[in-house]
């Protein structure tokens, strides 16, 4: 009777004992990789921030990353297999995006800073996902009947999948603008003499860039960066123009945390604007700006604050966070939910509020607005534009450039494209055909 009990409880206990032994396994993994992926957010945050910034201004986002990512390590053991898969999942997924960044300028421009440990962030964020999968599979449920077996399995697939593409995707966008950005300074072709120049911003951020010397007295801001403006300052140029491009801050040579939606880079506009009321060739009431895109953005909002920019044109210009979208309603509850965690995500990576709707900004604008967008431009740009120029108050223009797709007027209709901006800031900041 002995010898017999004896033999049976091998097998069960040799089985228990690789159950334990390999939950510890997975335990020991996922500790040491959700570990790697929390020490790149410390990195990245508070230990390496860019330059021109401290652990102070990514204090808030830097937290929300990096206590939860503790918290997991900590309690991973604790948890049962499934909440344990989600975590590991999850960490995986921040894992490989953490490291969008180091590939992006690693590629770009050689690796340094945090991007060693970004690489061993997305080698964790794998292994975490590997492990994810795994334990969801040794934990499956085999004994329930097989009809609902696969129909609960489908059904888990299918929420997993609109969660990622509601949640997953938008979070992905929302890391990879607010950390990658162009590291190089692109080759200059802007058709006359220019001079390097550097400025600061209030923020103590110290911006790089060209500067062509007017030669009628008023100067432009060709904005944003010096890579797809330098077609516009070129033309602006040839009609006498001073015209400034400058990399904004987080991109080329200029200081700061990059963030293409650019959140609050007012501040940038409103340095270079200093800049030109500085120089001895350029007329302090004749300054005007050109923005393109998130540039025409960026343009509203430094406008909307001050009154030294006399004329600004905005092309392809439409919203830069969720609020702009609920300010023009309309819109579909999956796109304004999508936004919104676009919107949530930034601001958490940023550590940054979003800034408020530009519709409701133009009204404070004194100086002149021209509003351009393409027939084949993005959906919201012609409802974004018109209602723009509904709300502005002073001096406005507005033109539907013909076969023009987002920021291509200049291409599409070149000699009217020039004829148009060129007149608008002749007759707005030199007073032609006005009796100025």
């Amino acid at each position: 009777m002995t010898s017999i009990a004896h033999s049976d409880s091998q097998p069960s206990a040799g089985l228990a004992g690789r159950a334990i032994s390999a939950v510890r396994s997975e335990v020991a993994v996922a500790r040491i990789a959700l570990g790697a992926v929390a020490l790149h957010v410390a990195d990245d945050s508070f230990l390496q921030p860019n330059p021109g910034t401290s652990a102070t201004d990514h204090l808030a986002g830097g937290l929300l990353l990096f206590l939860p990512l503790v918290a997991a390590t900590v309690f991973y053991p604790r948890l049962r297999a499934g909440a344990r898969a989600t975590i590991a999942l999850l960490g995986g997924y921040f894992g490989v995006l953490g490291g969008i960044e180091a590939v992006h300028y690693a590629k770009e421009v050689g690796p340094s800073g945090d991007d060693y440990t970004g690489f061993l962030s997305m080698a964790a964020g794998l292994v975490l996902v590997g492990l994810g999968i795994a334990t969801l599979w040794r934990s499956r449920r085999r004994d329930d009947r097989l009809w609902w077996r696969y129909t609960r399995r489908l059904l888990t697939t299918a929420v997993a999948v609109v969660a990622a593409a509601l949640v997953l995707f938008p979070t992905a966008f929302a890391y990879a603008i607010t950390h990658a950005a162009r590291p190089y300074v692109p080759a200059p072709d802007l058709g006359a003499p220019y001079e390097e120049v550097k400025f600061t911003t209030s923020d103590g951020l110290l911006l790089k860039g060209w500067y062509i010397e007017s030669q009628n007295g008023a100067a432009i801001i060709s904005f944003p960066g010096r890579a797809g403006s330098q077609s516009r300052a070129k033309m602006l140029a040839d009609n006498g123009y001073g015209v400034l491009l400058f990399d904004r801050r987080g991109e080329g040579e200029s200081e700061g945390d990059p963030n293409l939606l650019g959140w609050h880079g007012e501040r940038d506009a409103h340095a270079a604007v200093k800049f030109l009321q500085s120089r001895p060739d350029v007329d302090p009431e004749r300054i005007g700006g050109v923005g393109l895109s998130v540039g025409g953005e960026m343009m509203i909002a430094a406008a909307a604050e001050s009154s030294a920019l006399k004329a600004i044109m905005s092309e392809g210009a439409s919203g830069w966070s969720v609020r702009d979208d609920w300010s023009r309603g309309g819109t579909n509850w999956d796109v304004l939910l999508g936004r919104s965690i676009f919107t949530t995500a930034a601001a958490i990576f940023t550590s940054d509020l979003p800034p408020g709707d530009l519709e409701g900004l133009v009204p404070e604008i004194s100086g002149a607005t021209f509003f351009v967008y393409g027939e084949k431009g993005q959906p919201e740009e012609k409802p974004a534009n018109e209602g723009f120029y509904e709300a502005a108050q002073g001096y406005k223009e507005i033109w539907e450039v013909p076969g023009s797709g987002h920021m291509k007027g200049i291409e599409a209709q070149p000699a009217e494209y020039e004829s148009r901006v060129v007149g608008f800031f002749d007759k707005t900041l030199l007073g032609e055909g006005t009796g100025r």
